[in-house]
């Protein structure tokens, strides 16, 4: 199932082997990550980050290893650790002959002479459990291992010194051999440096502790494995456990119908899996909770958010054979609508509420629950899910909180209040909100519409009379609010529709690609010459190989990098700084307006040679606004893996 292979020219070079991260998950939110070099250049490095309440209190407990092979008598190191004077102490990654992602699990092949010996990670799925095996798989003599496990317990968003979060040297972790002998330590690593934290603008030291050393002898043809694990319960047979790895895999593949698709589809279907993670969601009442499924935004930072589970859930769910977990998440969102919005986000830690402060999420829910049916030919969860749906609808119309509701003279919706970010365009440096967007935002209003008429069709087609009254009304309001954006958010002399009307400073007129969602869904609110325009002028200044950007460069505000400390990152996070997901709604745009897939499918051919870079065999969030545009922010991102696989998708079944 050999996927990405990476030669000599990348991993033994260490700003290649550096900039190629990998990552493997276990279906409750905890994740192992690191570089193909084996330096732990962020603070979410490490062999076991675990999810102790998932899918969030997410804990390194495993930063790193120190790796030494022993051939003939000589020490040869296979790791390689950057230290804060800038020392890289040992440089293992110049004995890799190649790496490679079996599936989505890393494999390292180091070699000295005749000898090769593999290093393979994975994790036990639905376990905080991370296996670590070496293979002799060239050479005619036994080799000698010797492994340290470099351990601390900490939040994984934060950074810890010496003794912090290890009691008595017992940091809550067991480290099971399949052989050879264990050796008490006891010492501290002291003053790691993490780079991407450094750039980053944030604190960018660690120390990390040696409880033990393990030690084997492994033949030729032989294999040996660490078990690292937080679980009470033993950890399953490692020979047990990788085969139940590979053949997941397998099964996910045949699940999609994806196992003679091209490599990058049967790479992105296996990255979907990565952000399918359990949640337990609580029963009515308080009375406790019940198994549920959610959605991780992206890795390794972000946890689950309401918006960004439903514009990835159809291209990770439905486009890859498994609408019963779309369902199980639809099902779980709904418990949590409140006031006609769902969660913005769920907080990082347990018993937490969550944040209400979006509008478009909810204005999704519909719209994923559409995708839901029309992939299954049923209507049983729409028919299960109407009432909450026309509470969003109704909330809407009446209003809610964060000033979100219906502007009567116009049908249009308005959203937004000071200091509050409510789309997706949601940065902000301290009190500041960078694009507030404050006023009837293009976006809104196109999922507003698309809203409308989705659940007012399928009301007006009830026997009740009662619900087809409801539906002829939803219906009717679409109508007056398409009326009303035609005239409103259509200029022939700009040649693209505006991005925010009757804002506090009026209207705004900035190129952004938001308005894509006005060409691209089920049911478009401009057509035809106008519709052309405006593709050709979100083509013209926005389009770029891995994404689109979020603002023009032609516009006073564009930000030409996406780089440095949070305030001058967060300040150009949506003011040029190149979206991966965009390309999703871009290809429906081609398609809808052009026609030629052909084309359409040519934008999405980059993302081939980006799953060889950055976050190996996923989609990373962003990327910089100017060429070579390297990736940038989350390695792995749910909806950027989400909406280019089911564009690409949707282009090969027709």
């Amino acid at each position: 199932m050999t996927g990405i292979v990476l030669g000599r020219d990348v991993v033994g070079e260490l700003e290649p082997a550096l900039r190629r991260e990998w990552l493997v998950t276990n279906g409750l939110g905890g994740y192992a990550s690191g570089t193909v070099a084996g330096v732990a250049t962020r603070r979410y490095h490490g062999l076991l980050v675990a999810a102790l309440t998932p899918p969030v209190d997410r804990t390194v407990l495993v930063g790193g290893l120190v790796e030494w092979l022993t051939v003939d008598g000589e020490p040869l190191a296979l790791h390689a650790h950057e230290y804060a004077d800038g020392t890289i102490d040992q440089h293992g990654y110049r004995r890799l002959e190649s790496f490679r992602l079996d599936g989505m699990l890393p494999v390292w092949r180091h070699v000295a002479g005749e000898v090769a010996i593999e290093k393979r990670v994975w994790m036990e799925y639905g376990a905080n459990t991370t296996y670590v095996r070496y293979t002799v798989v060239r050479g005619s003599r036994p080799v000698d291992v010797e492994v340290v496990p470099l351990v601390t317990r900490r939040d994984h968003h934060a950074l810890a010194g010496e003794g912090a979060g290890i009691p008595d040297g017992e940091p809550g972790l067991r480290v099971l051999s399949s052989g050879g002998t264990e050796a008490s330590m006891g010492t501290w690593f002291r003053g790691f440096r993490h780079r991407e934290e450094e750039a980053r603008g944030l604190d960018a030291r660690s120390d990390l502790y040696a409880a033990c050393a393990y030690r084997v002898t492994i033949a030729p043809g032989e294999s040996w494995t660490l078990t690292l694990t937080s679980e009470a319960v033993d950890p399953s047979d490692p020979e047990a456990s990788l085969a139940a790895a590979l053949v997941r895999q397998a099964t996910l593949l045949e699940r999609a119908t994806a196992g003679d698709a091209p490599l990058p589809i049967r790479q992105l279907v296996l990255a979907a899996d990565q952000f399918i993670v359990e949640r337990p969601i609580p029963l009515p009442g308080g009375t406790g909770t019940e198994p549920g499924r959610t959605i991780v935004a992206g890795y390794p930072w972000f946890n689950d958010w309401g918006r960004d589970t439903m514009i990835a859930l159809p291209g990770l769910t439905l486009a890859t054979g498994r609408p019963d977990q779309a369902a199980t998440i639809l099902r779980a969102f709904a418990r949590f609508v409140r006031d006609g919005l769902l969660p913005n986000n769920f907080p990082d830690g347990s018993g937490e509420d969550p944040g209400y402060n979006t509008v478009d999420a909810s204005l999704w829910y519909p719209l994923a629950v559409r995708a839901h049916a029309e992939a299954t030919g049923s209507r049983d969860l729409i028919d299960e899910l109407l009432p909450t749906l026309r509470s969003i609808l109704d909330h809407h119309v009446a209003g809610t909180r964060f000033g979100i509701g219906v502007d009567p003279s116009d049908g249009l919706l308005r959203a937004g209040e000071d200091g509050v970010q409510l789309t997706w365009m949601d940065a902000r440096v301290g009190d500041r909100v960078i694009t507030p967007r404050i006023g009837k935002p293009v976006e809104i209003q196109a999922l507003w519409i698309n809203a409308l008429r989705t659940v007012g069709g399928w009301l007006a087609g009830s026997t009740d009379p009662a619900d087809r009254a409801a539906g002829h009304a939803y219906v009717d309001l679409a109508d007056r609010a398409t009326a009303s954006f035609r005239v409103r958010f259509w200029r022939a002399d700009r040649g693209h529709l505006a991005d925010v009307i009757d804002g506090p400073d009026g209207d705004d007129w900035s190129l952004r690609p938001n308005q894509l969602l006005a060409l691209s869904l089920p049911y478009p609110l401009v057509e035809g010459p106008i519709a052309r325009s405006v593709l050709d002028a979100v083509g013209r200044e926005l389009v770029t190989s891995f994404g689109l950007r979020s603002l023009a460069p032609s516009d006073p505000a564009y930000r030409s990098r996406f780089q440095g400390p949070p305030p001058e990152r967060d300040g150009a996070y949506h003011q040029g700084t190149v979206w991966s997901w965009l390309l999703g709604p871009w290809v429906d745009a081609v398609v809808r307006v052009t026609g030629d897939r052909d084309l359409a499918r040519s934008y999405l051919e980059p993302i081939a040679h980006h799953l060889a870079d950055a976050g190996l065999g996923t989609v990373s969030e962003c990327f910089e606004p100017a060429p070579p545009h390297e990736a940038r922010a989350c390695i792995a991102q749910a909806w950027g893996v989400a909406e280019i696989l089911r564009a690409w998708r949707a282009l090969d079944d027709h």
